[in-house]
């Protein structure tokens, strides 16, 4: 299980790594498929889907250390998560579609 969570590491530091490095005019934040506010949150997080609201998404969270602690299958063009029952840290959450690839993804914290 170490192994899993040093090889997490070595993978968001090569992303962000190759991120700060790339050259060219900074990616357009419209293009994000969610918005989640608050952020930090802490007893609910308000997921919105701007794109193909249509479509049946699945939306998974996962704590820092890679466990899924959450399971939303319900996806609307504004879903209203309960976290109230996590504790407090930092959490990644994955957007994906009816094909299980992830259409977006990205991190959020709870306070208590």
């Amino acid at each position: 299980m170490r192994i899993f969570y040093i090889i997490l590491s070595i993978i968001l530091l090569t992303s962000t790594q190759a991120k700060s490095q790339a050259k060219g005019p900074m990616p357009d934040p419209e293009k994000k498929v969610v918005k989640f506010y608050p952020n930090p949150a802490i007893s609910y997080i308000t997921f919105e889907v701007v794109k193909d609201s249509n479509k049946s998404y699945t939306l998974q969270i996962y704590n820092f250390l890679g466990r899924k602690v959450k399971d939303v299958t319900e996806i609307t063009p504004k879903t209203v998560v309960n976290v109230s029952e996590l504790v407090r840290g930092i959490y990644i959450f994955q957007l994906k579609d009816p094909n299980g690839r992830i259409t977006d993804s990205g991190t959020f914290q709870i306070n208590k």
